[in-house]
């Protein structure tokens, strides 16, 4: 009894193993040979597990996507980049993937790792993202964004005075600044100030919150986690913000201390729409903000709730303030950088009727740096965005910028759920792949936009390249995506860099 004792448990675990690794090797095989996915080619390991993504999402810091490039070089135009995932990397292919026609979900599994309950941009059901959408379109519409030119030239020259300041040594011994925290500093208040009527005052703090820039950078490595560990966000979001702010350090709840803010202003939005003050500071808002039509629109209640109002909220202010932030950085580090860029914008803005100014303040006056309104607006000319839209080096400028800084530098899988997709392959290969309806199916902007055979010289800040483009016939100019297509383009495309830089430009010491 006693030997049969101390050999049961370990047959008892013998056995287990044997039974977790024949269905290991059975699932390997289904998917490499039994799969629909199958007949695609790409690197084996690929195929069997996520985990070889997430060794390039987690230990190489973020490298899947240039990994992925590596494999379209071996592999071809169309390859499984995972069990259940196909990447295409063809120009041709673009506009079926990302179209109006038909019903196109998202992937579920990418956004799911956000662990909210259901922001429109994370919404994966194509007739619910639909619906969500509707009320928020208009409000980032063309005609929206020139209608509230104000805000935008408010907060970039409100940007180019405090440079100006500091430039000057108006503020004593602070004569470097960290560029890329003050644009992200115009960019945040410019974005909630845009979408929830209130502002951060980011352009205000001695240090632009360079705090709130460094974690939100790390939300994406965070997030490249989760999507193999899926629990930890959802897990975070349970915490008490109080309690975030409480135990961590002076930098890092800075962040925390913004998202309170948020919070507590989308309430009294929502209360100021439902006349229910719940602050002293809640008061009916000058202007409609997305609070606004989301409460006013046809969707049902348990879409208007707070919390799913909120993370409306933050997705779509936070998304636009951190893309409007890199696209600004990058476009203004090329300009500054190069001469000769900078002189060719300055000759260009001077013919429309825009000087170059050392200071946005009076010279006969007394800055005050605590003086925010201080002669904000006497930079120079004010030409409409129909006007700036319309001077070629400025537009090739912004241009080549979004190029290199898209909205989006992950691929964005698309599924459609009812029918398949026909994949043709655009060179001599001619080749053909029917992809089974359900499948994710996937693109990357930043990789076609950086390829050489479409780009010569990709990685170079070019703007004549656009200028010599638009003599091209209609149909052979390449690839230019860097808001995505289709049902699910960026609300942002029509937001603020070409106005933002023209300011930024006028304004800058020589």
């Amino acid at each position: 009894m006693e030997y049969l004792n101390s050999v049961q448990p370990w047959l008892t675990w013998s056995t287990a193993a044997t039974i977790l690794l024949s269905y290991l090797f059975g699932l390997a095989i289904y998917r490499l040979y039994l799969h629909p996915l199958s007949q695609f080619p790409g690197p084996k390991l690929a195929a069997v597990t996520r985990w070889y993504e997430g060794y390039y999402d987690v230990i190489q810091d973020g490298q899947y996507t240039f990994k992925i490039r590596d494999m379209h070089k071996k592999y071809g135009p169309i390859i499984r980049i995972s069990p259940y995932e196909l990447h295409v990397n063809d120009p041709a292919f673009y506009n079926t993937l990302y179209c109006h026609e038909g019903r196109w979900d998202r992937y579920a599994w990418v956004w799911d790792a956000w662990g909210a309950e259901g922001p429109t941009i994370h919404t994966a059901d194509h007739e619910r993202h639909r619906a969500r959408r509707q009320p928020l379109a208009p409000f980032f519409s063309r005609a929206k964004v020139i209608a509230q030119q104000d805000i935008i030239r408010r907060n970039a020259d409100k940007l180019c005075h405090r440079l100006s300041q500091i430039a000057a040594d108006v503020i004593p011994g602070q004569r470097i600044v960290n560029l890329g925290a003050a644009i992200s500093a115009f960019a945040r208040d410019l974005s909630f100030e845009y979408t929830l009527g209130r502002s951060h005052n980011s352009l205000d703090s001695e240090d632009f919150d360079v705090a709130v820039l460094h974690l939100a950078r790390g939300v994406g490595p965070l997030w490249r986690v989760t999507k193999h560990v899926g629990y930890v966000f959802h897990i975070v979001n349970r915490i008490p913000l109080d309690w975030l702010i409480w135990i961590l350090d002076e930098k890092t709840k800075n962040f925390f201390i913004h998202m309170k803010a948020t919070m507590q202003d989308t309430k009294d939005v929502m209360a100021s729409i439902n006349n229910e003050p719940t602050t002293p500071q809640t008061s009916n808002c000058a202007r409609r903000t997305i609070v606004h039509e989301i409460l006013s629109s046809k969707l049902p209640p348990q879409d208007k709730r707070f919390q799913r109002v909120f993370e409306d909220v933050t997705s779509v202010s936070g998304a636009g303030f951190e893309t409007t932030g890199s696209a600004l950085r990058l476009i203004c580090f090329h300009i500054f950088s190069n001469a000769r860029i900078l002189s060719n914008l300055r000759r260009e803005l001077k013919s429309a009727g825009v000087e170059h100014v050392e200071s946005p303040t009076n010279p006969n006056s007394n800055p005050n740096p605590n003086d925010n309104d201080n002669n904000l607006n006497n930079t120079s000319p004010i030409l409409p965005l129909k006007t700036l839209e319309k001077l070629p080096y400025l537009t090739a400028t912004i241009t080549e910028g979004l190029r290199l800084s898209p909205g989006v530098a992950t691929r964005m899988a698309r599924i459609a759920p009812d029918r398949d997709i026909v994949y043709r392959h655009s060179g001599n290969d001619r080749s053909s792949y029917r992809i089974p309806a359900g499948t994710p199916v996937g693109m990357t902007t930043l990789l076609l936009h950086t390829d050489e055979e479409i780009y010569p010289d990709p990685l170079s800040f070019n703007p004549e390249r656009w200028i010599n483009e638009k003599r091209k016939p209609e149909g052979e100019t390449p690839l230019y995506a860097p808001f995505s297509r289709g049902t699910r383009v960026c609300l942002g495309m029509h937001g603020p860099p070409i106005d933002s830089s023209s300011r930024i430009i006028t304004v800058s010491p020589a």
